[in-house]
């Protein structure tokens, strides 16, 4: 009798560890694959709209070096140029540079000899229309900064709804029926607000170094007009 329980109590004990090792081993073999296939099809928009946010990142990232690069060398041979009056060559020193700052003040050293009042509002325009051309296609980041966790939380509240739907027709309540369903459905809520924080820094990021470019503009704006006055 005894050894038939005990005979009983092993076969239990192993089968349990054999259970316990097979779960470990299901748990261990979960691929980022099957963790996007589980997520749902609200996965493949948010995957596009990742890729997207990262080409706009590093193509702007790539224009702004380009274009809001300012040469101090350049901006000193420039201000000597105008303070001797030699406006031809300091027109073809802003000419043989392709940055946004000798397209500003290409339109700006046209207006030499008018108004300060004129010249400031040359400047302004100028630095908004080549803030413009710089910016172009930024905002999109701040819109997948809002739509990619908003997509994400729909993919989610959906998952959660087909769990409750389901329980109500079945009425199983076991807690592994909804923790796997939420676990999987928790990916696309995760998966969003990734690409959201990463198109939300990479807006403001950007959006940072044109203010700073802002900021040089005004400072040698206020350099030119005092050569000019002079």
């Amino acid at each position: 009798m005894i050894t038939s329980v005990l005979l009983a109590a092993q076969e239990t004990g192993t089968a349990y560890a054999m259970q316990v090792t097979g779960a470990a081993h299901d748990t261990g073999g979960i691929t980022v694959f099957s963790l996007f296939i589980k997520g749902g099809y609200i996965l493949i928009p948010i995957v596009l709209l990742s890729i997207v946010s990262v080409y706009l990142i590093i193509k702007k990232s790539i224009d702004i070096s380009r274009s809001l690069k300012i040469d101090p060398g350049m901006i000193d041979h420039l201000n000597r140029m105008l303070m001797s009056g030699d406006l031809k060559s300091a027109r073809d020193t802003l000419h043989n540079d392709g940055s946004s700052y000798s397209n500003i003040f290409r339109h700006v050293i046209a207006k030499v000899g008018k108004s300060n009042e004129e010249i400031e509002s040359t400047i302004e325009s100028a630095s908004n229309i080549e803030i413009a051309r710089v910016s172009k296609n930024l905002g999109y980041l701040g819109l997948i900064a809002g739509i990619a966790p908003m997509l994400g939380f729909i993919g989610t509240i959906s998952g959660i709804i087909k769990i409750f739907y389901n329980i109500s027709l079945t009425d199983n309540i076991s807690i592994g029926i909804i923790s796997g369903g939420l676990y999987e459905k928790m990916i696309s809520s995760g998966s969003g607000l990734i690409v959201g924080v990463i198109a939300f820094t990479g807006y403001h990021v950007l959006n940072m170094r044109i203010d700073h470019f802002i900021s040089r503009i005004e400072e040698e704006a206020f350099e030119f007009l005092n050569i000019v006055s002079k």
